[in-house]
């Protein structure tokens, strides 16, 4: 009996995968074991093994399909005696199998589109957008005139200065209800709730590139208006003194030992911070939660995530149990974790969960901003770049290197003092960073 070979559910939230290619062809044998393909997610690409042997009688989703439902048959191995024609031959599923199941349009609308043009009187049906230029809109207005009773010539049927100057001499006009009521309509639908269509007609045709969006812009699209809907964000600010930290990073880094003539390690500032928001989490441990409808998550380690930017978006791997890891194994681990993200070969475990995360944009010289929370996350800490700025010390001015942090927060799960107390604790341990060695 032919060995079905289904796409994997790689992740636990994974709903589509894309096949990036087969690394089997039809006909060749495979053993348990074998890698035969590589499957894209939103965050990596990973190897898919085979876990039964015979021969690959045939590939019934290609390498390059995109958006393949998670146990979708997508190849067909022929059992040890089975003839690989004959399995090919039986064939399985199309790819497009699923779409299949939509209910056939209605003869009449299919042959909408081949139906000749509404003469320029007829109006657009009712609660339709008529699309027309500021300068064509303010003419239509001055003379009274329906702009939907108007036949548009520019880009996309747009109605331009020429077409309403046209109308008004033909002698087209239109009743004061009718232009009453064509006010509020075309105000009705916002530009976020346009269809591409729609949109793509506020531009010139060949003044823009369209590049379709990728699995991984899709994702970050999702999860970020999930958040910003679901979440009721509320946002911390404080500055932090940097001197300390910067000394002791110094001497830190020159104690590192040699390995084959390069340095065991090098610390980073944002290694400071993402072992500071590990302490602080296990300070405040009523921070280190996790909302859900019936209960609290409260963890026992804090397992930071941290935003890697990636060629299409961003990914935001884990540093489990930051709290009890050195500065220089999270270094090392932030150093790999990088590497690989940007090659998409991250492992699901290393970006998936996480009881906190931080976004540091200091690099980029960015101040101040705020994060938006990643889900199912309640606290993530939007890190700027340290500066110097005159500040006030006993009384006096000086100069420091300040920091200054935002923690954005889930107000369900983390309330104002409470986050006010956690921020606290990273402030405390950023400015007094030796506290972090013992």
């Amino acid at each position: 009996m032919p060995i079905n070979i289904l796409m994997p559910a790689l992740s636990p939230t994974m709903e589509k995968g894309n096949i990036a290619r087969w690394l089997k062809k039809e006909g060749d044998t495979i053993k348990s074991g074998d890698v035969i393909a590589e499957i894209e997610t939103d965050k990596a690409t990973m190897e898919v093994e085979a876990v039964d042997e015979g021969v690959l009688a045939k590939i019934v989703v290609p390498g390059g399909t995109a958006d393949v439902p998670v146990n979708q048959l997508i190849g067909l191995i022929a059992a040890d005696g089975e003839d690989p024609k004959a399995v090919a031959a039986s064939g399985g599923a199309p790819a497009a199998a699923p779409a299949a199941a939509a209910p056939a349009p209605a003869p009449a609308a299919q042959a909408a589109p081949a139906a000749a043009p509404a003469p320029a009187a007829a109006a657009p049906a009712s609660g339709s957008r008529v699309f027309s230029s500021p300068l064509a809109r303010r003419i239509a207005k001055d003379a009274g005139l329906d702009l939907s009773a108007v036949s548009g010539t520019g880009p996309h049927g747009r109605i331009v200065e020429r077409d309403v100057k046209a109308a008004i001499a033909g002698g087209v006009r239109a009743a004061p209800a009718a232009a009453a009521a064509a006010a509020p309509q075309a105000a009705r639908a916002p530009v976020a709730a346009m269809g591409d269509e729609q949109i793509k007609k506020f531009y010139e045709p060949g003044s823009f590139e369209e590049i379709p969006h990728d699995s991984m812009r899709k994702t970050i699209a999702r999860r970020l208006v999930e958040a910003k809907q679901t979440i009721p964000h509320f946002y911390l600010t404080v500055d932090c003194d940097l001197d300390k930290l910067l000394a002791l990073r110094e001497e830190i880094n020159k104690a590192a030992p040699s390995i084959d003539g390069k340095p065991a390690y090098k610390v980073s500032v944002n290694d400071f911070i993402i072992k500071a928001m590990a302490l602080s989490l296990m300070r405040v441990p009523d921070a280190n939660v996790t909302w859900t409808e019936g209960a609290m998550l409260k963890h026992r380690t804090a397992d930071v995530g941290v935003a890697v930017s990636i060629p299409g978006g961003l990914i935001t791997p884990v540093v489990r149990s930051a709290e009890k890891k050195s500065l220089s194994a999270i270094s090392n681990e932030m150093k790999d974790y990088a590497a690989r993200a940007r090659a998409r070969k991250l492992k699901p475990e290393e970006y998936q969960g996480g009881t906190s995360a931080v976004s540091n944009l200091g690099m980029f010289g960015i101040k101040h901003f705020s994060a938006v929370i990643n889900p199912p996350h309640a606290t993530i800490l939007a890190v700027g770049a340290g500066e110097q700025r005159v500040v006030v010390k006993n009384g006096q001015p000086a100069v420091a290197t300040i920091m200054s942090v935002t923690l954005s927060t889930d107000h369900r799960a983390v309330d104002g003092a409470l986050g006010a107390e956690l921020i606290s604790a990273f402030k405390q341990l950023i400015e007094n960073p030796m506290s972090m060695l013992v």
